[in-house]
């Protein structure tokens, strides 16, 4: 059997990529690092629960409006906490 799991991923990953890309004009040290951005995704990203879908349109169907609130707050509560570390922690290494 050969089954194609290529339609699978983690629906926070879209959308912690979105708001660190509109987040980051408040943060231009870190914007004028791709690496630094990146490492503020990955932050972000392991703050949330993982959420694998195969179509973002079913997930977000079957999600009350509460749940879709929930959601968009702890994103955006994982990004600006992910943001915060990643430039403390890049002052500490220039600094030291």
């Amino acid at each position: 059997m050969n089954q194609d799991f290529s339609s699978l991923y983690n629906y926070h990953e879209r959308e912690v990529l979105g708001a660190v890309m509109k987040a980051a004009d408040d943060y231009p040290d870190i914007r004028a690092d791709s690496d630094l951005l990146c490492d503020v995704a990955c932050v972000a990203l392991n703050r949330l629960p993982p959420r694998y879908i195969r179509h973002a349109v079913d997930f977000l169907f079957y999600l009350t409006e509460h749940e879709r609130s929930e959601i968009d707050a702890a994103i955006l509560e994982a990004v600006n906490y992910a943001f915060v570390f990643v430039q403390a922690r890049s002052s500490l290494r220039a600094n030291g």
